[in-house]
């Protein structure tokens, strides 16, 4: 996280993050209003346009896009409901339902890659 990141300097939250460059064993990412360069030993293949779910300064999975934009989506309400972020221009249904309202066998789909 970076000094003016509203989730703090001891919160470890992962952020989605688009491959922009590649360098060997680092990648250059953009996502959430800032851009970075991030290491990628933990990941097997980074090519430019891909999505990777980046803690601290290092990509730790591969993400769909699908995916990257819940992730997003809930950072975005998780800014609001800590007030550091606008009104939310959400509708009552965002599209997809989070963790904590899923049965145990959507949450595994989930989590499988």
């Amino acid at each position: 996280m970076t000094a003016s990141s509203p989730w703090g300097s001891d919160m470890c939250i992962g952020i989605p993050m688009q491959v922009m460059s590649v360098d060997p064993g680092f990648a250059n990412v953009a996502g959430r209003s800032e851009t970075r360069r991030v290491g990628t030993r933990l990941i097997d293949i980074v090519a430019p346009g891909q999505w990777l779910l980046v803690f601290l300064d290092d990509a730790r999975e591969t993400i769909t896009p699908e995916r990257a934009a819940e992730v997003n989506a809930t950072l975005d309400l998780l800014a609001v409901a800590m007030g550091q972020g606008a009104s939310p221009a959400f509708p009552d249904d965002p599209g997809f339902a989070l963790p904590s309202a899923m049965n145990l066998q959507a949450v595994q789909r989930m989590t499988q890659s």
